[in-house]
């Protein structure tokens, strides 16, 4: 059973940074194609960056260039280093394959992410 354990999220004011992590086990996983996830209250669950099979990376709009996801293959951790958060990065943030990948992971529990004003 693969397993997803986001962590490092907090309460931080706006211009501050955090770093998430995301840890995966189980057999035969992988950690390509894979990807952070946020979902503020009352919304739907939206994709904000990720690595694709052939190691690119993808960001949305509203986080390039403050955000920067990461990865150590050896320790099947994937990283999200946020910088100059605003409050409306305030969210669950998760992490888990990629839309389109075929198949999604059973999602962790998340980290919360809140940005104060």
């Amino acid at each position: 059973q693969v397993q997803l354990v986001e962590s490092g999220g907090g309460l931080v004011q706006a211009g501050g940074s955090l770093r998430l992590s995301c840890a995966a086990s189980g057999s035969t996983l992988s950690i390509n194609s894979i990807g952070w996830y946020r979902q503020a209250p009352g919304k739907q669950r939206n994709l904000v960056a990720g690595f694709n099979s052939g190691g690119s990376t993808y960001y949305a709009d509203s986080v390039k260039g403050r955000f920067t996801i990461s990865r150590d293959n050896a320790m099947k951790t994937v990283y999200l280093q946020m910088n100059s958060l605003k409050p409306e990065d305030t969210a669950v943030y998760y992490c888990n394959r990629l839309p389109g990948s075929g198949f999604y992971y059973p999602w962790g529990q998340g980290t919360q992410v809140t940005v104060s004003s």
